[in-house]
């Protein structure tokens, strides 16, 4: 009777722990917008396009959303394949077609989706989309960047479902991804003008750690590698190293060049996807292209990693 009992207790205990655990993932891992509701008519106040397709240029847009095989990069239909240790990832839609790109999207919409990683309909977005790098866009670049979307042609057709492999189906699980590897804190305001520009531009928008950097077996970004290089996300490459140890020895015309034309010190070309990169970076302001350059300049010296 007495082990009968305790028994019991065991069984019970353990259904209890397990209930709380599982209360506990799910409080932990539930997605957190940026924004809450009461702030979406602030949010919505007008943008201005023209400053918002800067924006768009800084933030590498097309070259992930463009429809594949069309050379017209404002054509935001998406089906990019995106192939991953976890499955094969498929770029939205984010045309203004009302069915199938975000037509009917608010304005806080698109900031809590860029900068907290949630979908209007309260899921998680895979890291795939930079939110980790978005969510230090400041709120008047959030707002022009919708203004100049709303600009563009309506796209019909929605991107192929994702192809992920259990149990990275389970979007609740991106939660726990965010609380190792999302950091929301502000951006170092450290350096001069010039230098604090080139960091948003660097870090914010166009996302430059994202690729120059190595991942660990969770996706995220391993501290000693970044910005030094490393295999890209699909395995099928080698991305640079763009710290001082690979590029100290560039005077800034050099690097600036680099990033407008394509054109390395030893006079080569790039390829891969940093050709859609220097297309955007080419229509930005000297001045912004030059800011990214003295950034670049302040971070560590990283050693390349090895294949």
């Amino acid at each position: 009777m007495r082990k009968r009992k305790l028994a019991g207790w065991i069984g019970g205990a353990a259904v209890a722990a397990a209930a709380l655990g599982g209360g506990a993932f799910w409080f932990v891992t539930e997605p957190k917008p940026a924004f809450p509701e009461s702030q979406a008519a602030i949010l919505e106040q007008p943008g201005d396009p023209e400053h918002g397709r800067l924006v768009f240029a800084a933030g590498d847009c097309a070259s992930c959303h463009v429809r594949p095989g069309q050379k017209d990069r404002t054509n935001l239909g998406g089906g990019l394949a995106l192939a991953s240790p976890f499955g094969t990832l498929r770029v939205p839609n984010i045309s203004p077609d009302p069915n199938d790109g975000i037509g009917r999207w608010r304005t806080i919409d698109l900031a809590n989706a860029l900068m907290s990683g949630v979908s209007p309909s309260g899921e998680h977005y895979y890291p795939a989309l930079p939110y980790v790098s978005f969510v230090h866009m400041s709120v008047k670049d959030l707002r022009d960047l919708m203004a100049y979307l709303r600009t563009l042609a309506p796209i019909p057709g929605k991107a192929p479902p994702h192809e992920m492999s259990f149990p990275f189906t389970i979007r609740r699980l991106v939660g726990f991804w965010k609380l190792l590897f999302f950091d929301r804190s502000p951006l170092s305001a450290e350096g001069s003008a010039t230098v604090q520009r080139g960091r948003y531009l660097s870090e914010a928008l166009a996302h430059c750690a994202q690729c120059h950097s190595s991942r660990n077996l969770l996706g995220g970004i391993k501290p000693s590698t970044r910005l030094a290089g490393g295999e890209d996300a699909e395995g099928t490459g080698w991305v640079p190293n763009i710290t001082p140890s690979r590029i100290g020895d560039w005077s800034d015309d050099e690097l600036v060049t680099l990033l407008r034309t394509g054109v390395t010190p030893q006079g080569n070309r790039i390829g891969s996807t940093m050709v859609g990169v220097v297309m955007n970076l080419s229509t930005l302001p000297e001045s912004d292209v030059r800011a990214i350059a003295a950034y670049l300049r302040t971070v560590p010296p990283r050693a390349t990693p090895h294949p």
